[in-house]
């Protein structure tokens, strides 16, 4: 449902735009403030994701993504594009979300999710007729859709609510009485959900329903979730998933199997058994070969999924890629069954491969890229017709995500999404430094993004944006929250310390049951690297980081003071008080820690910024969700209480009605990025500064008096 903001409400934020944009930027402002990003320019973005060909293999079908200003969300519509480039033209393109296209196995009917009906329906539209149908009319959201091989049926999954009777309730409240609602009671283990608040009672179940519309009949019940995406059987009597179905499910979440489904029955049977995660992806076009992801686990905090291919003929497993030190997704078959189209992260870029069935792989393109628009995290999505075209979001560091095709090695774009907002703004494209560990001599990688109209003479604040997971990656993408602080005057330096993603298991898992430890200084020599350059003023430093980078902020300004100011941003401040009020703590405690607190409480606090705050004298900013369940805000409140006491120049920012996820609302993504610039110019000096040394050393600051240390992802 869209919402209509006041008109007080918009002044408000208009008259808070022009404030946050008449800073003064002292020394380092830019000249012209008209061809810079504005925080304006955010609610004008838009990125493709999630294409789809049609059946006459010319016709591209997108979900094209961009910012409500009124309603403060974001808005997906469904674009066509040919291949050459030609007849960009909406599908369905109003103020309502329509997304997930699904086409039927003929080819002439498409599947999708909208929200035109008030809330999310599935619908089917008949290509040859172009007449579309609601065929649901459900209470909760469908998702995962999927045609049956037939073209008679849909198959859907869908939370499924349970009305569980009170375990006491009053039985005396006079009849008109006010009373408060009977009080909740909590048995399971994962009682909540980022993004969702407390988790009500019920399990994710299979759906089918007739493609002509009807009633929709639940297939599997109890209390499993099956909640993957759906491969039907050639005989389009059963369907396989991936689901837990194992009685301890809540502690050992990641243990997944593939299950065969009897749709007449609901009877469900496990097909793999494995100790790690199976994820279904597709069965191949000839019917002959299952395609699915997964690993056995072995309890280590990053972990890689493999791809493996089952022959449906005699249930013979095999990986084909046993040698790739990278973590698969996104698999789909090539259109003779002789093989497979992978993406995964390498080096901190997307990319897309294909593999034979022998295993031999060949990367397609390293570009894909561009839909997460706050940080410049890993992304992007890709089809592949059935001549061999690979279509994908293609990526730049200076505009989001545009559609491209590749054929036969040549490129060519399809959408323009973002030049009328972006094409006359002074933007800066990411440039690659890679860095020797001073710890361990380990390759790291780090992007330099500077401010419009950089001048090598000049002297630069510098600002180190750290990624949050710790188990992810950046890359060279394109990023409001480092566009914007370029814009602001500041040299942005980010990176991919150890622990991060794409650089294979070895390096992801160098702070296994350690974090934060040694990724300190993996990040002190990246902004040493940038020093080194000569540009930067060393009395000018600012360092900020969301969720696990929001951990490593506080880790580091525990460890040294040669910054001027911080911002932690939605962190873990203490490992003991995370444990049980975070959504994910029964992951955390098997993954990153080797017991349970109570058992061995100091390798928790060891590992817990809030044991560094009596080393604490830089100004720090700490900012939070005020929904937050990942970080909860009760770590901000504690990590700030423990400033003031402390008597640090402190300040705490509650983003109103924002979950972990701030970004969700373009208004909150604007907000955070205004208050850590705020924050930032408070204190920055205005005075040039010729000499590039740093005031503290090499690394500078406090001595480590402490073992090492470290921890896991997942935020």
């Amino acid at each position: 449902m869209l919402f209509q903001i006041k008109k007080s409400l918009l002044i408000f934020w208009q008259a808070l735009l022009l404030a946050l944009l008449s800073v003064s930027y002292s020394a380092y402002a830019v000249v012209d403030d008209t061809q810079n990003l504005s925080y304006e320019d955010l609610f004008h973005l838009e990125f493709s994701a999630n294409p789809i060909m049609l059946g006459d293999q010319k016709t591209v079908l997108y979900e094209r993504h961009s910012m409500n200003i009124m309603a403060d969300n974001k808005r997906i519509n469904l674009w066509t594009v040919q291949l050459d480039g030609s007849d960009h033209l909406p599908f369905i393109s109003d103020e309502h979300n329509h997304y997930s296209p699904t086409l039927s196995d003929n080819r002439k009917k498409l599947a999708y999710i909208s929200t035109r009906s008030g809330s999310a329906q599935l619908y089917v539209h008949d290509i040859a007729s172009n007449t579309t149908i609601k065929v649901t009319d459900v209470s909760s959201s469908p998702s995962n859709i999927s045609f049956s091989p037939d073209g008679k049926h849909i198959a859907f999954t869908m939370f499924t609510p349970t009305i569980a009777k009170p375990k006491f309730s009053l039985g005396f409240k006079p009849k008109g009485a006010n009373w408060a609602d009977d009080a909740q009671y909590i048995d399971n283990t994962l009682f909540q959900r980022d993004g969702s608040g407390m988790k009500a009672s019920g399990n994710t179940h299979l759906y089918i329903v007739p493609t002509i519309g009807g009633t929709p009949r639940q297939i599997t019940h109890g209390q499993y979730d099956f909640a993957s995406s759906i491969i039907w059987g050639k005989d389009s009597q059963s369907v396989l998933m991936s689901a837990n179905i194992r009685d301890d499910r809540e502690f050992d979440i990641f243990n997944t199997d593939i299950v065969s489904i009897e749709l007449n029955t609901g009877k469900y049977t496990a097909i793999t058994h494995n100790t790690g995660p199976e994820n279904v992806v597709a069965l191949s076009p000839n019917g002959q070969f299952l395609a699915f992801t997964g690993f056995d686990d072995n309890g280590k905090s990053n972990q890689l999924e493999q791809l493996f291919v089952m022959n449906i003929a005699n249930n013979n497993i095999r990986s084909l890629t046993p040698a790739l030190d990278r973590a698969i997704n996104d698999v789909q078959w090539s259109a003779d069954s002789q093989s497979l189209y992978i993406s995964y992260d390498d080096r901190g870029e997307k990319l897309v491969a294909q593999i034979s069935m022998s295993g031999e792989l060949t990367v397609l393109s390293r570009t894909l890229g561009g839909q997460s628009i706050g940080r410049p995290y890993t992304s992007g999505d890709y089809v592949v017709t059935d001549a061999g075209e690979v279509v994908f979001t293609h990526s730049t560091g200076i505009s989001p995500a545009d559609l491209a095709v590749l054929s036969d090695d040549k490129l060519t774009m399809l959408t323009d999404l973002n030049s009328d907002i972006l094409g006359h703004k002074a933007l800066a494209v990411p440039e690659l430094i890679t860095i020797e560990s001073s710890v361990d001599e380990q390759e790291l990688m780090a992007w330099i993004v500077k401010p419009p109209q950089f001048d090598p003479k000049k002297q630069y604040p510098l600002i180190l944006e750290i990624h949050g997971g710790p188990h992810t990656a950046y890359g060279p993408e394109f990023s409001t929250e480092v566009q914007m602080f370029a814009a602001a005057g500041y040299v942005v330096v980010y990176g991919n310390p150890r622990g991060s993603t794409s650089q294979g298991a070895e390096f992801a898992n160098l702070i296994d049951k350690n974090y934060p430890s040694q990724d300190y200084h993996d990040l002190m020599d990246m902004v040493d690297a940038v020093i080194d350059e000569g540009y930067i003023d060393t009395d000018n430093l600012f360092v900020t980081g969301g969720s696990g980078g929001g951990v490593l902020t506080a880790w580091i300004i525990g460890n040294t003071d040669r910054f001027a100011a911080a911002v932690v941003a939605k962190p873990v401040i203490n490992w003991v008080s995370m444990i049980g009020t975070s959504d994910i703590y029964t992951f955390m405690t098997k993954y990153w820690f080797t017991d349970l607190p109570w058992n061995d409480i100091d390798q928790y606090w060891q590992r817990s910024p809030l044991r560094l705050v009596g080393n604490v004298t830089t100004p720090t900013m700490v900012l939070t969700g005020e929904l937050d369940i990942r970080t909860p805000m009760a770590e901000s409140e504690q990590y700030y209480g423990a400033l003031r006491l402390q008597k640090v120049d402190s300040a705490m920012v509650r983003i109103q009605g924002a979950y972990h996820g701030i970004a969700v609302k373009p208004s909150n993504l604007a907000r955070k990025i205004g208050h850590i610039l705020t924050w930032f110019d408070k204190y920055r000096t205005t005075q040039e500064v010729v000499c590039g040394c740093p005031r503290w050393g090499r690394h500078g600051g406090l001595p480590l008096q402490w073992p090492t240390l470290e921890p896991s992802p997942m935020f």
